[in-house]
């Protein structure tokens, strides 16, 4: 079983990352066959991801989250999750070309990752760290997003200033719809971020007596937290739109990302047993 599983996780890295690469040729070339096939290849994707998914939780009886290769798997598929929905309800798959190479390369990184399951550990039984995992996973998710959408205003700000016109700028969302784009998902993200970190305090409570030790994860959980607070604040009380809002969408992404992975592999402490 634990085999099957990771040929499904390897076969959903193969999948995105071929999306990726008609993606990207579809924005270069705008061959509607190329986006029909990046679209099919996602889907691919998904779906040998969530079966990954559910092979792991057979064979371990319990939902998988217990090291950073496990939650790697639930991370992406809300990556891909999201944007098939946002791809679907908007009728727009362009933003594929930025979304698509972020999966495939997370996908790689947390597969380096791999580990036979093994019985929790004793700190690792709890309800509360299983939704603090669920938050983490819709949280992350929908911040993949927003530094995707904000990576591609940016991009097709350039193209405009520059004077670029044609099929391939059309081909993208305005930047009025990006920059909504962008705030609808943080601002959707920043409530299950919230929850994060008080199911997080409330479970080390259970586990190590304390609901906050400073520790390098939770330190950056909460400057991750803080982050996205003053993405907010700019957008409500200092009228922050455009590329300024778009560079706080992308440095708080680089930060989510660096609280989950380099924390993990760089500042040891009480959640180096997540690897």
């Amino acid at each position: 079983m634990g085999a099957l599983e990771k040929e499904f996780f390897n076969s959903a890295f193969v999948s995105y990352f071929l999306a990726s690469c008609f993606n990207i040729g579809h924005l270069i070339w705008l061959k509607e066959k190329l986006g029909r096939w990046a679209i099919a290849l996602t889907v691919i994707g998904f779906v040998v991801n969530t079966l990954a998914l559910t092979s792991r939780t057979l064979q371990a009886g319990r939902i998988p989250f217990a090291n950073m290769y496990e939650f790697g798997m639930a991370f992406v598929w809300g990556l891909i999750f999201f944007y098939l929905y946002i791809a679907y309800r908007y009728k727009n798959y362009s933003l594929g070309a930025f979304v698509l190479p972020v999966a495939f390369v997370l996908t790689g990184i947390f597969s380096s990752f791999y580990q036979e399951v093994r019985p929790l550990m004793p700190a690792l039984k709890s309800n509360w760290l299983l939704i603090h995992v669920i938050t983490a996973v819709i949280a992350y998710g929908a911040l993949a997003i927003s530094f995707a959408l904000a990576v591609m205003y940016l991009w097709r700000q350039r193209m405009e200033e520059a004077g670029e016109q044609g099929a391939v700028i059309n081909l993208l969302p305005s930047l009025a719809m990006l920059d909504a784009l962008v705030n609808r998902c943080i601002h959707f993200a920043v409530p299950f971020l919230t929850l994060l970190i008080v199911t997080g305090a409330v479970w080390a409570e259970y586990a190590w007596g304390s609901y906050w030790r400073w520790d390098p994860k939770e330190t950056w959980s909460l400057i991750t937290w803080l982050i996205y607070a003053m993405y907010l604040h700019g957008r409500v009380a200092l009228g922050w739109r455009g590329k300024k809002a778009m560079s706080w969408a992308v440095i708080g992404f680089i930060t989510v990302l660096f609280t989950f992975i380099g924390v993990n592999v760089l500042l040891p402490g009480l959640h180096s047993y997540a690897l």
